[in-house]
């Protein structure tokens, strides 16, 4: 039976799997980090106790899913010394430090800050617990900085050399770190964070004001989401038009495999909806607009995308993955785009509130930024196969020697695990959101009795200036 278990699909598997769980909790807590600053802020700010009471809600939430991350991230590093110590031995003097800078600065950074935020809202000043709510916002960006800058030079490696003994040596950090991809995978990955938050909050506050509960918490939440799909999912098309650009200049098989074309052509056509047919080469049933591609990626109608012919077979990715995991994600994103022009128009006619329709709508829209993120890089990772490091190091030459039934049972167990340990997390979640914000039960900063943060005005320092 061993005979036919491949161990390198297998840890394939295994990794895709144990990513995959991880990069949803990541892809939501750095975005809700920035925006319980932004509402603690907005409390310091206006007094307005609503903001609190979000505050307290949604930091519960951040907690769980932060230490779901975490506990979920740590099994990664285990994995690249079980099942991927060549690959580990060949880049660790690459990869080995750039995973190292994450844990001294966003590692220490949250965790220096995470206490206070979660636990310190009695005990220390209102600008000291806001100071660790941005701590801990900046240390979950750091957090990203590292990882997608880890991630880019796999798909687009500079700055090193290869020695005799086939070991990875650096030799420029700067152009390790600023890879020629890095700039645009981490704008576009940044802000899919700040929309799976978005979508995800405004859900929930959907679900509150369908149901006619908690109505000033629910506007807060539904009305400050509804901002983000209005200005910032436009933007994200814009992005990943640019990240989209430099992998046609630099992994033009990836984006080969993302379009569907076999045949390069000049004044390539967008291929809407289709079958890839890796065995005919072809994709079958094709619905096209013809010189959409060449328009895209060229800026000219008759400008020549290469089709994947124009490498071996055992060079090109998974195409079928590729092809429909990108559709799908432009397509989450092309209905976040309309959300937010629907969010505008109810706006103006002053009806985003009492519109339970559109409502409906946004509780669907609950984890379309979840399935835009995954899809997303179900594109970036399948489309660099058959490499692990991209034109350089084969996958199927960084496997450790291990047996295929091994890998199968360990990933039964993750699978199996996962399933108890964080399903219990996440019905735990639900149970937060269906309790709701409860307004006033807790008196902030030190018990003094003081209902709003001494610190916005003149008018509030003279009443509690004892207490600033």
């Amino acid at each position: 039976m061993t005979l036919h278990l491949d161990p390198a699909m297998l840890a394939r598997l295994q990794f895709a799997f144990t990513i995959s769980f991880h990069i949803l909790f990541p892809a939501f807590t750095i975005g809700l980090a920035s925006w319980l600053a932004v509402v603690e802020w907005r409390w310091l700010k206006t007094c307005d106790e609503v903001y609190r009471d979000v505050y307290q809600m949604w930091v519960k939430i951040f907690a769980v899913t932060f230490g779901m991350g975490v506990v979920s991230g740590v099994v990664l590093s285990y994995q690249f010394g079980t099942n991927w110590s060549v690959f580990s031995d060949k880049v660790g003097n690459v990869i080995g430090p750039l995973l190292g800078f994450e844990v001294l600065t966003a590692f220490f950074l949250e965790a220096s800050f995470l206490g206070i935020m979660l636990f310190g809202w009695n005990r220390v000043s209102p600008r000291m617990h806001f100071f660790a709510t941005v701590m801990v916002a900046a240390g979950t960006l750091v957090s990203a900085f590292w990882i997608l800058a880890a991630n880019s030079w796999m798909q687009t490696p500079q700055g090193f050399l290869i020695g005799d003994d086939g070991l990875y040596y650096p030799t420029n950090w700067l152009a390790i770190i600023f890879n020629s991809s890095f700039p645009y995978r981490m704008i576009h990955m940044v802000t899919a964070t700040y929309l799976t938050t978005a979508f995800a909050v405004s859900g929930v506050g959907a679900f509150y004001l369908f149901r006619k509960k908690f109505i000033p918490q629910a506007k807060i939440m539904f009305g400050m989401a509804m901002l983000m799909a209005v200005f910032v999912a436009p933007l994200q098309l814009l992005f990943g038009d640019l990240h989209g650009l430099n992998t046609f200049k630099k992994q033009p098989v990836k984006v080969a495999a993302m379009e569907g074309l076999w045949e390069t052509q000049q004044g390539a056509p967008l291929v809407l909806f289709g079958w890839p047919d890796e065995q005919m080469e072809t994709t079958r049933f094709a619905i096209e607009i013809p010189k959409v591609s060449s328009l895209i990626l060229t800026h000219r109608l008759d400008g020549e995308v290469k089709g994947l012919k124009e490498w071996p077979k055992d060079r090109r990715p998974p195409v079928a993955p590729v092809f429909w995991s990108f559709r799908i994600m432009v397509g989450v994103g092309m209905m976040m785009i309309l959300t937010g022009v629907f969010a505008f128009l109810l706006y103006w006619k002053k009806r985003l509130f009492d519109s339970p329709w559109f409502h409906g709508w946004c509780m669907l829209m609950t984890p379309a930024g979840f399935v835009a993120v995954l899809t997303g890089w179900f594109v970036t990772e399948i489309g660099r196969q058959p490499y692990l490091v991209f034109n350089s190091l084969l996958t199927a030459d960084a496997i450790s020697p291990v047996a295929g039934i091994h890998v199968a049972l360990s990933l039964l167990a993750f699978i199996i695990i996962y399933g108890f340990v964080f399903g219990a997390g996440i019905y735990y979640i639900i149970r937060l959101v269906k309790k709701g914000p409860v307004a006033g039960t807790q008196t902030p900063y030190g018990g003094h009795g003081i209902t709003h943060p001494p610190i916005v005005s003149d008018a509030v320092t003279a009443k509690g200036g004892d207490h600033v």
